[in-house]
C-alpha cells in the first residue's frame, strides 16, 4: 500500500491530543495568564497563533473575562478545536490562519503563541514576518508573547521522543525523532495508519515530516533587535525566572511601542 506524504498537523489532527495528553495544558495556560495579568493591566481581546487544537485558550476561557481568538494554519486542527469548543461550551473563536501572513481586522491586547510553535519557522525572515505582522493587530502597548525551544531541550528531548508509538481509536502511529546540531533543526517523523474496523487491516498509511529550526537564545534576541519591540522579559520554563544560555524553553514578552 502506498504511503501518502501529509502536510503537517492534517493526519497528526486525529492524533494530536493523545500525542500530548501528558502535557499540563492547564499549567501551561496558568502561567501564560499569569505573564499577561504581571504585565499588562486591563486586556480583554486576546490572539493565539498555532492553536493546534486549541487547549491553551480553552482553559483560559475559564481562567478569566477575556475575549478569544484562537488561529492555526491546519484546516483540520481548527476543525478539532471547534468540536472540543462546541463540547465544551467555550466561548473561543477559531479560524484558520498561517501566522506568517497573518490578516486580521481586529485589534488585540494580547498575542500569544506556544509549544515552540515559532521553531516551524526555519529563518529570521519568517520570524520577522510573524512579529510585525503582530505588531500591525496590537493595540499600543499590547504583549507579544512566545515561546521557542533550544538546542539544550533537542539534547535532553530526542531520546524520549524517538521510537515513540502509540494508537487512538482507528489509528496507530511511529514516530522517530532527530536532532542534527550542525544544521540546528530537529525533525520528527510520524507514519500513521489508519485501521479498519478488525483493528488491524490498514485503510490508509501517512507520512508527516515536522522539522524545526532550533534557535539559541542570543539568535532569537538579535532577531528581536531589528524590531521596534520593547523586550519585557525572557522566562525559563513556566516560572517568572530570566532565562539564560542553559534554558530550555525560552518564553519572550514584547510590548508593542507603536502610536496610536
Amino acid at each position: 500500500m502506498k504511503t501518502e506524504k501529509a502536510e503537517i498537523y492534517s493526519a497528526l489532527a486525529n492524533l494530536y491530543d493523545t500525542l500530548m495528553q501528558d502535557v499540563d495544558y492547564e499549567m501551561w495556560a496558568d502561567f501564560i495568564d499569569e505573564v499577561i495579568q504581571t504585565h499588562h493591566p486591563n486586556p480583554v481581546d486576546v490572539l493565539e497563533l498555532a492553536c493546534g487544537t486549541g487547549a491553551i485558550s480553552l482553559y483560559l476561557a475559564k481562567l478569566d473575562e477575556y475575549i478569544l481568538t484562537a488561529t492555526d494554519q491546519s484546516a483540520a486542527m481548527i476543525e478539532k478545536a471547534r468540536q472540543k469548543a462546541a463540547e465544551q461550551e467555550a466561548d473561543v473563536q477559531f479560524h484558520t490562519m498561517d501566522f506568517t501572513d497573518i490578516h486580521c481586522d481586529k485589534k488585540f491586547d494580547i498575542i500569544f503563541s506556544v509549544f515552540d510553535s515559532v521553531n516551524y519557522l526555519h529563518n529570521e525572515t519568517d520570524i520577522l514576518k510573524m512579529l510585525l505582522g503582530c505588531q500591525d493587530i496590537l493595540n499600543p502597548g499590547g504583549l507579544l508573547i512566545f515561546d521557542f525551544s533550544t538546542p539544550q531541550n533537542s539534547l535532553e528531548a530526542v531520546d524520549y521522543l524517538n521510537n515513540e508509538e502509540g494508537s487512538f481509536g482507528p489509528y496507530r502511529y511511529f514516530r522517530e525523532s532527530r536532532y542534527e546540531p550542525e544544521q540546528q533543526f530537529h525533525f520528527n517523523e510520524f507514519d500513521i495508519d489508519e485501521l479498519a474496523d478488525d483493528g488491524k487491516t490498514v485503510i490508509r498509511s501517512f507520512n508527516e515530516v515536522h522539522k524545526q529550526r532550533i534557535y539559541s537564545l542570543n539568535e532569537m534576541l538579535s532577531i528581536l533587535e531589528q524590531t521596534s519591540y520593547h523586550q519585557v522579559a525572557k522566562y525559563e520554563g513556566f516560572d517568572l525566572v530570566d532565562a539564560d544560555d542553559n534554558s530550555t524553553r525560552v518564553t519572550m514578552v514584547l510590548r508593542c511601542q507603536k502610536q496610536q
